[in-house]
């Protein structure tokens, strides 16, 4: 029987020089955003508490709630929107396949009826209303000629619709059935995002010419800006409604946010307050998302950070909520009360979560470095990636330390640290064999004569197993000056080893291969211990054991987590089916009975597995 007992998710998937939307539902005080193919329903009360749906067959791109809270619409890559119920397990109401192109935008109509969206229509229609309960078609929006980046449905009767895109246009059609009504081109560059007043008064455009424009909620007419003292300096991506109407949140990619008072008459917005942001200096600070929601100011930057300010005191230092954006690759988890479990991601981001509490802080690699593996002991991280060289940081109690590195002059293929060593030896392998490190020296590099799949050195740092592209491991001591000498041959492995690892008391290893099997052996005799650990249904990627040398858990492209008990036959397994959508990259166990996961959704989840 296996629980999930908590989630560290993925944060909003963003694009440079593109805002992004997130929304969410007063009521029940959610936020919706999209990462690759999953919607994550996120509490802010309580920022642990994540729902992920993750049935679109493409990238989803935006997700609403209806106004009752009882539905969520989302759209994909594709063209294709989904309605589904927020409880219940997500049971689906309906998918259309509204556009041509990609959905940029969605909104629904205050009487949970109409749904529109905009997008680019590849030639094709570009914005589309529609019924939410049979699809028809609810209007002709014509007008615009390129990618229609935002749309908004006037929250009141009589209902208007207004869009805006990459034309720099801003129109306004008005119905239902919904008709062109007039359009204006007072923005100089992509108009990226436009939204309704709560009260349907007025609404709002913001550009990449760094201008806001407010119009007039029933004519669309303009009747007023954003004064440009104190306004932004670089591209506007995104604003937000306070709940009175009276104020709006905007964010730019000059990495600031900005409060504004509007006036009652709509003529004109004065700034009262900037946000202020711990930068790290690059390009990952630039803001394109955010939400104005009951008490919240949620804004989202370039590299995925979200930062919760009050509304009551925006002095208040904001909640920082981050996380991965690409697929996870490698999981660590260092001991102590407080278990800390570390995280890699192919982008080169490093984040460090604490078990209850969530996320702590996170460490960028320089120069787009790309990551590969990662092995961790307490002081330290080594890292690889697939530029031949082995990174290794000092990790501190609130962050990480300056990173140095190696070049062993081949891409390194895996990664593992003889803990009981003084000098904390390392043995990295390659395609044609392995390099022995001492610190950050290279101490002797041994071609093997066959292709190198996986290794592993033991704690004490006397013995190497290496498996092989041909699914034979072979077994080494690990001599006085730094050579290996071959003790065994095991051949079982129908496919190449992909994994191998040492139980915690050193008396069995266990291998995993890409032909979806697994085996426990038994390191004296050199005999398997269990076998028939054929359940999966693809590759194995990753494998741990528990630390009373009782369990072994495996993860798969498959997507599921399988838990096998060694003293028990294989087919008393505990399986976890659809532990992270697209595959499992990485297990690790936390304690006896909890086990980490991650995987290509981009998130860190924690699994309570009850022995049978």
């Amino acid at each position: 029987m296996a629980k999930l007992v908590e989630t560290f998710p993925c944060v909003p998937s963003t694009e440079r020089g593109r805002g992004i939307l997130i929304s969410g539902d007063p009521k029940s005080d959610t936020i919706l955003y999209c990462n690759g193919r999953s919607v994550l329903i996120r509490s802010l009360q309580r920022p642990q508490d994540v729902e992920v749906y993750g049935e679109h067959g493409y990238a989803a791109t935006v997700a609403r709630y209806s106004p009752n809270g009882e539905w969520i619409a989302s759209a994909d890559v594709s063209g294709t929107v989904r309605v589904w119920g927020t409880h219940n397990g997500f049971v689906l109401k309906n998918e259309f396949r509204v556009l041509a192109g990609r959905i940029d935008d969605l909104q629904w109509s205050s009487d949970c009826l109409r749904i529109v969206a905009s997008g680019d229509g590849k030639g094709k229609s570009l914005v589309r209303a529609f019924a939410w309960d049979s699809g028809n078609t609810m209007g002709d929006f014509d007008g615009h000629s390129r990618r229609v980046l935002s749309c908004a449905f006037k929250p009141t009767r009589p209902f208007r619709i207004a869009t805006c895109g990459e034309d720099f246009l801003v129109n306004f059609y008005d119905g239902p059935p919904f008709k062109f009504h007039s359009s204006h081109r007072q923005h100089s560059n992509f108009v990226n995002c436009i939204r309704y007043a709560p009260d349907g008064s007025k609404f709002i455009t913001v550009s990449s010419d760094k201008k806001g424009m407010i119009y007039d909620g029933k004519t669309g007419d303009k009747i007023g800006e954003l004064a440009s003292e104190d306004g932004h300096k670089g591209s506007i991506y995104a604003v937000s409604w306070s709940p009175d109407s009276k104020r709006v949140l905007t964010v730019s990619a000059d990495k600031s946010a900005k409060i504004w008072e509007i006036s009652e008459d709509g003529t004109a917005g004065s700034v009262i307050k900037t946000l202020t942001f711990t930068e790290s200096g690059g390009a990952e600070d630039m803001l394109v998302g955010c939400l104005w929601q009951n008490n919240h100011l949620i804004t989202v930057s370039l590299g995925g950070t979200m930062s919760l300010f009050s509304a009551d005191d925006m002095d208040k230092p904001p909640l920082l909520l981050s996380g991965h954006i690409k697929n996870v690759t490698s999981l660590a988890v260092l001991g102590g009360n407080q278990k800390t479990i570390l995280s890699c991601s192919y982008d080169g981001l490093i984040v460090k979560w604490l078990q209850g509490v969530g996320y702590n802080c996170k460490l960028q690699m320089k120069d787009n470095t790309k990551i590969k593996r990662l092995a961790a002991i307490d002081s330290n991280i080594l890292l690889t990636g697939f530029d031949n060289k082995v990174w290794r940081m000092p990790l501190t109690d609130n962050g990480f330390g300056a990173a140095d590195h190696v070049d062993i002059g081949n891409q390194p293929l895996d990664i593992s640290i003889a803990v009981d060593t003084p000098e904390y030896t390392t043995l990295v392998s390659f395609e044609s064999g392995v390099v022995l490190l001492n610190g950050l020296s290279i101490l002797s590099k041994i071609d093997l004569g066959f292709v190198v799949a996986a290794s592993v050195i033991s704690p004490d740092g006397k013995e190497a197993i290496v498996g092989g592209q041909d699914g034979k491991i072979h077994m080494y001591s690990v001599s006085e000056d730094n050579s290996l000498k071959e003790e065994a041959v095991l051949e079982k492995h129908r496919g190449a080893v992909t994994v191998i690892r040492y139980s915690p008391d050193l008396t069995m290893f266990a291998s995993g291969d890409a032909n979806r099997e697994a085996v426990v052996w038994d390191r004296e005799t050199k005999q398997v211990k269990l076998n028939n650990m054929l359940f999966h249904t693809a590759r194995i990627n990753s494998l741990a054991w528990s630390p009373n040398n009782k369990m072994v858990a495996t993860g798969s492209v498959d997507t599921n987590v399988i838990v096998y008990e060694v003293d028990k036959p294989a087919s008393s397994r505990i399986t976890v089916r659809h532990a992270h959508l697209g595959g499992v990259n990485a297990v690790a166990f936390v304690d006896e009975c909890t086990v980490a996961s991650s995987g290509e959704d981009a998130s860190v989840r924690m699994w309570h597995i009850e022995p049978q």
